[in-house]
């Protein structure tokens, strides 16, 4: 068993979390679930895997916190749930170790070199049951474990990364995954709920008022998160509004060959490429038109 504590935020996730933790196989110390008042069984499942848990010497805390945002909930839950393990990863309830990450995390996390505070990890997509392959999505390179005390998300409103304050990182070989077992009705509300907090973000960071500087910019996370950043501030954001949804699946589409993804990749690719993107930019139209302003909306209600 590794020492380490799980750390997971939740709201309705009783379809998700018992596999989630499940992945682990035995080899986390303790999860903590910082849960934003789910009203479907989400605690109760979590009683439940405390007590399978503890058959196997480890243990699962139930905490609740109302919802901000990703990061001053995972921040909360970081400083207020009591880690004493050596390491704390991250990890969401509809994600998953696949065996063999489950394997390599517990053969080589407690024996990393002293100067390494920080482990990448690759994350592959399932929608709809398919591996999202093509379309530039695999492998996304996150940084979700660190040494205890070494990290903290990074206070922004969307694409939120875990960041590490000081140290070295290294990348292991195995696979995370993304397997979210809600429906396509879910999905299209998520994202919703996220393009508001978009239209938010880019209000925030393009505004001619001071606001605090991203962490990416002073802690380390991946280079392929600062790049995605730079390029989607710098260069998306540059382009027409409406016709730069259009290009953006263009890209992901046909030359990032998302096509080979079959029907489920057509479907993903063009209601994450194409209809979200341009959903946050008539979002952004109709402020601008009708004089508004998006206001925080709180936790998914879906």
């Amino acid at each position: 068993m590794v020492d380490l504590t799980v750390v997971i935020l939740t709201k309705n996730e009783e379809k998700n979390l018992r596999k989630c933790v499940e992945s682990f196989q035995g080899i986390a110390k303790r999860f903590v679930i910082v849960d934003s008042f789910s009203t479907d069984a989400t605690e109760n499942l979590c009683w439940q895997l405390n007590t399978e848990l503890q058959r196997q010497g480890s243990s699962l805390d139930f905490y609740q916190n109302k919802w901000i945002d990703y990061a001053t909930q995972f921040n909360w839950g970081l400083e207020h749930t009591n880690i004493t393990t050596k390491w704390t990863m991250r990890i969401d309830a509809d994600e998953e170790l696949m065996e063999d990450l489950s394997k390599e995390i517990n053969e080589k996390l407690d024996v990393l070199p002293d100067a390494i505070n920080g482990v990448i990890l690759r994350r592959r997509l399932i929608f709809m049951g398919k591996w999202i392959k093509h379309g530039g999505r695999y492998p996304e390179m996150l940084l979700r474990i660190f040494r205890t005390g070494k990290a903290i998300c990074e206070q922004k409103i969307m694409d939120e990364h875990i960041i590490l304050l000081e140290g070295r990182t290294t990348t292991f070989q195995c696979d995370l995954m993304d397997n979210n077992q809600k429906n396509l009705e879910w999905w299209t509300a998520k994202h919703n709920w996220y393009s508001d907090r978009e239209v938010l973000d880019y209000n925030i960071t393009f505004s001619n008022t001071p606001v605090q500087k991203t962490l990416l910019r002073n802690g380390v996370s991946t280079s392929q998160a600062k790049r995605k950043r730079i390029i989607k501030n710098i260069g998306y954001y540059r382009l027409p509004r409406f016709f730069r949804a259009h290009l953006y699946f263009i890209y992901r589409y046909y030359i990032r060959v998302g096509f080979l993804d079959g029907p489920e990749g057509r479907i993903f690719h063009f209601l994450q490429a194409y209809w979200y993107r341009f959903l946050v930019d008539a979002k952004m139209y109709e402020c601008e038109k009708m004089g508004t302003k998006i206001k925080m909306s709180g936790d998914l209600k879906a």
